[in-house]
């Protein structure tokens, strides 16, 4: 290579981001070799060629895959890379969880004990099965980190959690990225002796998920920064309490304006249907002949669904990543949407199980 094309290595290492030190580390291990070596001086120089690389390798070095994983990586296609990438994440999170069950084995040990306090008692399928329904509803650390800043941020976390509320009758879960909300309350075996709420961290409920369907019973405890889910003959599992003030559910049931149009349709026919449009953001057209699922630019045609319409003629569009989690969620053979006109929020909920309730914002048709 010309030495017109060649770059010091203190030029390279400020244009990728790595240190004069890594990248010598890089070249002796085999990941990163200079382009060139001064036989006289042992001078390193690289090629502007090797940019691409070197910058790839120091993004999989800042989240802590091994040497031996970025090696496979650099020289794999992109399938195949992605497959090795969402293997380390997912070891990377399961090392997470199971870090924090043991940190709060080890904090109860060293506290003498939380005896903690009862929130509420419930049957173990049912809550597992609300937990994942609801959880649809949440926000991705990710997508809340890209669009209000870190995701530590209590204003955004929040969104990533499930809401609990505890009453002496009653445990409402909660969540919402703030274009869905998601609602469903259950009613316990038995009840803690005093009101409780606060938003549990999602990710640590999946985590106890399985455990949870398993038991028959679960006793859900309050300990110092979350909730304890003690269940009989298998490990408590500790979620934590994520900081910040969730959204006010009851405030914004309340502000809802009056139902101008209300559909029932068989739940299993409108998720097939959604699945066969063509687009990401299908339009549900609502008249006293059924349902009708329609491309933007379709005005008659469409995919006709018998369903029982009362109220005004409707025409309304949805994502399709809001609409069809939001029906699949729901109990029973049949779905209701309660709708308020083309921009106004969706109230999806069963036909004959109220206790499952989803708000969805659809989309205006200039979006």
């Amino acid at each position: 290579m010309p030495n017109s094309e060649l770059m010091a290595i203190g030029a390279f290492a400020l244009r990728s981001g790595l240190t004069s030190s890594a990248l010598r580390f890089y070249a002796d291990s085999g990941l990163l070799p200079p382009a060139d070596v001064d036989p006289a001086t042992g001078y390193r120089s690289y090629g502007a060629d090797q940019l691409e690389r070197a910058i790839t390798l120091r993004r999989l070095r800042e989240i802590a895959m091994p040497l031996a994983g970025v090696q496979a990586v650099l020289g794999a296609g992109a399938e195949e890379a992605a497959r090795l990438l969402d293997e380390h994440v997912a070891k990377i999170e399961g090392d997470a969880a199971a870090a924090r069950q043991r940190a709060a084995v080890i904090r109860s040990a060293l506290g003498g004990g939380d005896p903690g306090s009862l929130i509420a008692e419930l049957k173990g399928p049912v809550l597992a099965e609300a937990v994942e329904q609801v959880l649809t509803a949440t926000a991705t650390a990710t997508a809340t980190a890209t669009a209000t800043g870190p995701a530590r941020d209590p204003a955004s976390a929040v969104l990533t959690g499930l809401h609990i509320e505890a009453s002496d009758e009653a445990v409402a879960l909660t969540a919402t990225d703030r274009y869905r909300l998601s609602t469903r309350t259950l009613v316990p075996v038995r009840t803690g002796e005093q009101t409780w709420a606060g938003t549990v961290d999602g990710a640590d409920l999946r985590n106890a998920v399985a455990d949870v369907r398993r038991s028959a019973l679960v006793r859900v405890e309050a300990v110092v920064h979350g909730i304890r889910l003690r269940m009989s003959g298998r490990e408590d599992r500790y979620c934590r309490v994520l900081p910040g003030e969730f959204p006010d559910r009851r405030s914004l049931l309340a502000s809802l304006s009056e139902v101008t149009t209300r559909a029932t349709v068989a739940k299993v026919a409108l998720l097939r249907a959604l699945e066969e449009h063509p687009g990401d953001r299908p339009v549900l057209r609502l008249t006293g002949r059924g349902v009708q699922v329609q491309a933007p630019d379709e005005e008659l045609s469409g995919i006709r669904l018998p369903a029982a319409v009362t109220g005004e003629d409707l025409r309304i569009r949805f994502e399709m990543t809001t609409l069809y989690a939001a029906v699949s969620t729901a109990i029973g053979p049949d779905v209701m949407l309660d709708l308020r006109g083309p921009e106004q929020p969706v109230t999806i909920r069963s036909a004959d199980r109220g206790d499952l309730t989803t708000l969805t914002m659809p989309v205006t048709f200039d979006h």
